[in-house]
């Protein structure tokens, strides 16, 4: 087995339906040897998510799960896989100071998140992601300065995939084609790519992270064969993730 020998917790992407990711989580497990759960929202949740509500009741199921794989977990400890949206809302996920009423702290149970096509960074950002971008800029609690004095403070690995998606490429789709010059632009002020059909390279790859740049590799089914849940894809980034730290304090 390769990676972290613990479990994962994956937290999909907008819109995005939980059976998108069934071979993504079989090839996690496979590769891990240990158990991959999806924290489960639907479809009207996420058009929510413009709220700061919503969030808070999405990373509240985050919460949840794990809390009970880390339970469950040899080293104590989780691995967190964001895809998209998934991976703005799991940095969050990390901090300590309240969100709308509630500390999750998670990085007490987390010592790796996986960021997978996360529009990190954009000149037309919503509100909530623009927020997290100010409140956790960059790869926070990669930072020792930053965990100091914090309750089991253990620093978190940063790891950023991003797709680089030629337009052209036979596998490529004609939504990726339609979308990316508009979806580019928005981000990083330029239509041009490269970039894995939605989000620019520019945006996905979070300041002070461990960079994994993928050619040929969309953002989604909708927009090329192979994305960041193919197997063949989980099989290239997966092993780029280092074994957990110290086990946190009892």
């Amino acid at each position: 087995m390769i990676g972290p020998m613990q479990p994962i917790v994956v937290l999909g992407g907008f819109l995005i339906s939980a059976e998108s990711y069934t071979a993504m989580l079989t090839s996690l497990e496979q590769l891990s040897g240990q158990p991959a759960s999806l924290v489960a929202v639907g479809k009207p949740e996420w058009l929510l998510t413009v709220f700061p509500f919503a969030w808070a009741r999405i990373l509240d199921r985050v919460a949840a799960v794990v809390c009970e794989q880390a339970s469950r977990s040899p080293t104590g400890r989780v691995t967190l896989i964001g895809h998209s949206s998934g991976g703005i809302m799991l940095r969050l996920f990390l901090d300590d100071r309240p969100f709308q009423g509630r500390c999750y702290g998670g990085r007490r149970w987390a010592d790796t998140l996986v960021m997978l096509g996360s529009p990190h960074t954009a000149l037309e950002a919503t509100p909530l992601r623009a927020m997290v971008a100010e409140r956790l800029p960059g790869s926070w609690f990669s930072d020792p300065s930053h965990i100091a004095g914090l309750k089991g403070a253990t620093l978190v690995q940063y790891i950023s995939v991003a797709g680089d998606l030629a337009l052209d490429d036979p596998d490529t789709t004609a939504t990726a084609r339609r979308l990316a010059p508009t979806a580019y632009r928005k981000a990083s002020g330029s239509a041009e790519g490269p970039g894995d059909g939605l989000v620019p390279l520019s945006s996905a790859l979070l300041e002070g992270s461990q960079a994994v740049v993928l050619p040929g590799v969309a953002h989604g089914g909708a927009f090329g064969r192979r994305w960041y849940g193919s197997q063949e894809v989980v099989e290239q980034w997966w092993p780029q993730l280092k074994a957990p730290g110290v086990p946190p304090p009892r």
